[in-house]
């Protein structure tokens, strides 16, 4: 409960912060996708390496994945009938028998439809997520915060030593 709550708090202090709006939109796109693979899955495994690989905001990804994994489990029921779907079509049949068939790829549990669905769902809405997030967190920078700075509370403690501890602080130990 406390690593949420810290990952919650790092998730606001990173959105006040001058991290780039696009690293923060990548993050919660890639904590749908999380939030939708299974836990223990090569999709799982993928989306790590690439937040490790590209600069991709992981705090953003952690915290969103735990909230989009409640809505998969909700929304189950939706992925699963897409997922039957697709895998019923008889025109990709011999495409699933060859991927089933290769080393590594069943151990993504394609052939499952929740799976399937939830992976189609995921990567359907990651780009309208990506940009949706994109727009908020900047609508977020120039209304929320500039309007927070420019109070007589956030001026009136930015002049306590207390206030320049912790800014001393945080920019040497982050």
């Amino acid at each position: 409960m406390t690593f949420m709550l810290k990952q919650i708090f790092s998730l606001f202090k990173l959105l006040n912060s001058d991290t780039g709006h696009n690293q923060i939109a990548a993050g919660v796109a890639c904590g749908l996708i999380l939030g939708f693979a299974p836990v223990f899955s090569l999709q799982t495994v993928l989306v790590i390496f690439l937040l490790f690989f590209f600069r991709i905001q992981i705090g953003a990804a952690t915290v969103t994945a735990f909230f989009f994994k409640l809505i998969a489990w909700a929304l189950d029921p939706v992925s699963n009938s897409v997922g039957m779907a697709v895998l019923e079509m008889e025109s990709l049949r011999p495409l699933f028998e060859t991927l089933y068939n290769m080393p590594i790829v069943p151990l993504t549990r394609f052939y499952n439809s929740l799976v399937m669905g939830a992976g189609l769902v995921s990567i359907a809405l990651a780009p309208v997520l990506f940009f949706v997030s994109k727009a908020l967190i900047i609508k977020y920078r120039v209304t929320v915060v500039a309007r927070f700075k420019s109070t007589k509370f956030f001026k009136a403690m930015k002049a306590t030593s207390f206030y320049k501890w912790y800014a001393k602080y945080d920019e040497l130990y982050g």
